[in-house]
């Protein structure tokens, strides 16, 4: 076989290495981007909601398969010094940025002032971290939005009659989040029904224990109607069954926060809030979307990773959740 000519074989390299670097620029840079969730002990509700730290991490698994990311998982547990070691762990495995939920203040400053010597980016998720764009539920807003649908539903239909209002759950759980909630209940329960101030009923965050609750408050409601917001879904649907035992369901109706798979179901379970379950006297439960944080955060952090400048606080677009709108914020995507 006769060899190329030296000046031919040195323009076939050539040409080669500008098609091999050209491919190079038009593939977009990989990221090792790390997330440390909350919480992922089986049965531990997130932010007194009805979702799992599973849920979160599916979300991220899901939501990062089409996108040039290669991911770190970590669990937290719940506990400030886990959550540290993670963070240190991260540092060490040389990650272009965190995504941190903890819940520890003293813990996620140290995390924070960390990962700034490293030079690592973070972003936080629903708790701040000093000098980190944060993620997070809109609480506050999300309680209003309830006691807003509460409100209105008592104009319309319940004009002329006196009027109760409660908010059943875990009112006793100094966190945050659910302070929040409590106190936009109660600001949008009063923006449309100013004379009318919310009983809290405390079931300790256990569902059982709530229907007890709400069933001796019943008891003691004669000739009233009864707006119930409720602080989690499995709450409600034991409101709306204490409410059945007692013969009320004309008397009340029940708004709901969060808007987990309890009660919306799967295309092949019960669902309470569904298009053919419209006389249900739970009118809707407001989204809080815990099932789609990799959808909403991971392209906050590409744009970190991108050098782009991000809000410092972006939050969740909560709407409510009603036999109206369910198959459009959830499709029976596993319906045949």
């Amino acid at each position: 076989m006769t060899a190329l000519p030296v000046k031919r074989r040195h323009f076939l390299l050539a040409t080669l290495a500008v098609i091999s670097s050209k491919r190079l620029a038009a593939e977009p840079r990989r990221f090792r981007v790390a997330f440390a969730n909350l919480n992922e002990e089986p049965g531990t509700r997130i932010d007194g909601l009805g979702f799992t730290g599973a849920d979160i991490r599916r979300s991220f698994e899901l939501a990062s398969r089409r996108q040039p990311l290669d991911m770190i998982y970590y669990d937290n547990g719940g506990d400030a010094e886990k959550a540290l070691g993670n963070a240190r762990d991260a540092i060490s495995s040389k990650v272009d940025l965190l995504i941190e939920y903890n819940s520890d203040a003293k813990a996620n400053a140290e995390i924070g002032r960390q990962l700034k010597t490293a030079g690592i980016p973070v972003l936080a998720v629903n708790y701040s971290i000093p000098g980190a764009p944060l993620y997070a539920a809109d609480n506050v807003a999300a309680g209003r939005i309830a006691g807003q649908a509460l409100g209105k539903f008592a104009k319309e239909n319940w004009p002329d009659q006196t009027l109760v209002a409660a908010i059943l759950g875990d009112v006793s759980d100094p966190g945050a989040a659910v302070t929040a909630r409590i106190q936009g209940l109660t600001e949008g329960l009063r923006q449309e029904l100013p004379d009318l101030s919310p009983v809290q009923l405390d079931s300790a965050g256990h569902a059982v224990r709530a229907g007890g609750v709400l069933a001796k408050f019943l008891a003691a409601q004669t000739r009233r109607k009864i707006l119930v917001a409720t602080l989690d879904d499995a709450s409600a649907l034991a409101a709306k069954s204490a409410v059945e035992t007692a013969g009320r369901t004309s008397d009340c109706v029940i708004v709901s926060q969060g808007a987990d798979r309890s009660i919306h179901g799967g295309a092949s379970e019960k669902k309470e809030i569904d298009p053919a379950n419209r006389g249900s006297i739970i009118l809707g439960s407001v989204g809080y979307f815990f099932d789609r944080y990799g959808y909403e955060i991971l392209p906050i952090a590409l744009r970190m990773l991108r050098g782009e400048q991000v809000p410092p606080q972006t939050s969740t677009k909560h709407v409510l959740i009603s036999a109206k709108n369910v198959f459009v914020e959830y499709p029976p995507f596993d319906m045949n």
